[in-house]
């Protein structure tokens, strides 16, 4: 049947199902394709917290969110116009996101009286949850999907793995998504180890796409033109394999071999996998036994002259503390990444926070500094950490670079980088005529930067560890040769806020409030300003990826507005630190601890509210 093309600016599109059906692999496929049909789009995998949560149940609900657009798309939307539920329970869980004017896909094979029970659901479940007027699409997948591929040979439940593709060629139909991308997806993933799964595939994809064309349940379908971005070359990018390829730019920039020595820990595991499979590019991989020992074999191939990385989430960075005392005592460049999720402890290890901001400033004993950055975006965390690897290796110090769950598992359109824009780094290795005069704790008057000596140069042998030490690294319990290097490792610190961008603002130089926020925020954050700004409301935002040290002009930013709106996803940990650094300012909180990123009508209102 005919169907009118409705042409919009974006759509947002939710896919939740059961842990088993496929939903982060139908909306991955869906995002790939509208990147390479040329979106802008933000994505936002939700897993459950279980490892496998009773089929049916709540608990096991997986989702998906993709937002894409005809223009740069910055956060993976606040509601859904589209929310695809293949079971009750997926249904349950997200019927909230579902816009009012918006369109509900179920597969009807698996709204039975059993899964209808193991949701909770008592009567009619749109009427319990009070989405009957929107657009429901009752669409038999499951019997559907048998059909298309009766005469496969596959089981019946290998089948009804394909129920996902089939509900894949539904949602291309309906937002005009040419199906050239997933058929080459599905070649590339099978034409080695399985090559009979191609054809079914196919063919279970392309009958999704044509029952959608015919039936009469779809109203309408739409067209999302794409985006105009400046020249070059995308590629949709996690945060963590942008994470990933950041460090291996900055070894190459460095002329360094580059070691990850890490434990596996969700949501932070990707980023060991994707360096594991660079061994070509001069990447070494270890994966440990703990997290202890994930991050000391990292200080030893820094002290072997590496680039050396450890990736952690919170709990992992708990258990690291002792060794960054080390690391910031011996002043051995490492970069120690931190993917941040619900807490504490195991807390909720798939959801997303940003709740180890204090931890990562001081948690450990004595006085032990570091340098601590974060990420804002998926593609920005190439960037960050390249940066973060340069700031270790010139400035001589571990560093801390916080991501978060939503930044580690999100994708966006990622423009590839011509290296020869990247500065080259230059590690501060001692130079040849100080062979024999080699003082390991001797500072460069600028930075106070120590210089770095690998072992296998004669001339150059020398002492570093976890007792203090003179600047000859001679062991010393002197008290005032403690306090001096105490200062000094603070003060090397402090000078690298020389090294780093001025915070810029973004809107009025001046003015009542000045939304701020760090990591992921970002995006949430930007698109609320533009909405208000879209209204008539003049706002100012300025974003942090430098938090200690601070970026210089902070004070004299700060003090050109009445009001700072501090927008985090923990209790308030950012303020704190603010106020503990710039106590004269009147710092207003905007706070989220839900395992969830911001709405961005939720900053919105909180922004209004003050003004």
């Amino acid at each position: 049947m005919r169907h009118d093309i409705i042409d919009v600016d974006d759509v947002v599109i939710r896919f939740a199902g059961d842990s088993g059906d496929g939903m982060q692999l139908t909306g991955t496929l869906f995002a790939n394709t509208s990147a390479v049909y040329g979106n802008g789009l933000s994505t936002f995998p939700d897993y459950p917290a279980e490892i496998r949560a009773p089929k049916g149940t709540i608990g096991g609900v997986s989702g998906f969110q993709v937002h894409i657009g005809d223009h740069k798309v910055s956060t993976p939307g606040d509601y859904c116009d589209m929310l695809v539920a293949m079971n009750p329970a997926a249904l349950k869980a997200n019927a909230k996101w579902a816009k009012r004017e918006g369109m509900v896909l179920i597969d009807q094979d698996a709204f039975d009286d059993a899964n209808l029970k193991k949701a909770g659901f008592t009567k009619n479940p749109f009427e319990e949850l009070h989405i009957e007027d929107r657009t429901i699409i009752i669409a038999p997948i499951t019997k559907l999907t048998e059909e298309s591929l009766k005469d496969s040979g596959m089981d019946l439940q290998s089948i009804h793995k394909c129920r996902n593709m089939f509900t894949l060629g539904m949602a291309c139909f309906i937002y005009s998504r040419p199906l050239d991308f997933v058929f080459s997806y599905i070649e590339q993933r099978f034409r080695k180890k399985h090559p009979e799964m191609i054809e079914p595939n196919r063919k279970v994809l392309s009958d999704g796409f044509h029952y959608a064309e015919n039936i009469q349940a779809v109203p309408n379908t739409y067209r999302i033109a794409p985006a105009r971005f400046a020249p070059g070359l995308y590629r949709n990018i996690t945060g963590n394999q942008a994470m990933a390829w950041g460090l291996m730019a900055a070894a190459e920039k460095a002329g360094l071999q580059l070691f990850c020595g890490s434990y596996p820990i969700t949501p932070a595991t990707a980023i060991l996998e994707e360096l594991a499979i660079y061994k070509s590019l001069n990447v070494k991989t270890m994966q440990t036994e703990d997290e202890i020992a994930g991050i000391c074999c990292a200080i030893g191939a820094a002290f072997a002259g590496d680039l050396a990385v450890t990736s952690t989430s919170g709990p992992g960075l708990s258990l690291k503390s002792e060794a960054m005392g080390l690391a910031v005592m011996s002043e051995l460049p490492l970069v120690i990444i931190d993917v941040q999720r619900s807490g504490p402890c195991t807390g909720m290890p798939t959801k997303t926070e940003q709740a180890d901001l204090q931890q990562a400033l001081y948690g450990r004993n004595g006085e032990s500094p570091l340098v601590v950055m974060a990420a804002h975006s998926p593609a920005n965390c190439f960037d960050a950490a390249f940066n973060a690897a340069k700031i270790a290796l010139e400035h001589m110090t571990p560093v801390i670079l916080l991501s978060e769950g939503f930044l580690g598992n999100g994708s966006e359109p990622w423009r590839i980088p011509q290296m020869k824009d990247y500065p080259q780094i230059k590690p501060r290795f001692a130079k040849e005529d100080e062979a024999g005069a080699f003082k390991p704790f001797r500072r460069d008057p600028q930075t106070l930067a120590r210089e770095w000596a690998a072992p296998g140069r004669k001339g150059f042998e020398h002492r570093v560890g976890g007792l203090e030490k003179n600047h000859d690294g001679v062991l010393s319990t002197d008290p005032d040769n403690h306090e001096m290097m105490v200062r000094e490792r603070a003060e090397k610190i402090a000078l690298v806020a020389r090294d780093i961008p001025d915070l810029a603002v973004d809107g009025p130089e001046s003015g009542d409030v000045l939304v701020v926020g760090w990591g992921g925020t970002y995006g949430h954050i930007s698109t609320a300003v533009d909405m208000l700004r879209s209204e008539g409301t003049e706002i100012s935002y300025a974003h942090f990826d430098y938090i200690n040290p601070l970026p210089q002009n902070t004070e004299e930013v700060l003090s050109r507005f009445k009001k700072i709106l501090v927008c985090e996803l923990n209790h308030g940990q950012f303020a704190e630190y603010l106020r503990s650094v710039l106590p004269q300012f009147n710092y207003i909180q905007c706070n989220k601890v839900q395992g969830q990123t911001f709405l961005s009508l939720e900053i919105e209102n909180a922004i209004k509210e003050l003004l």
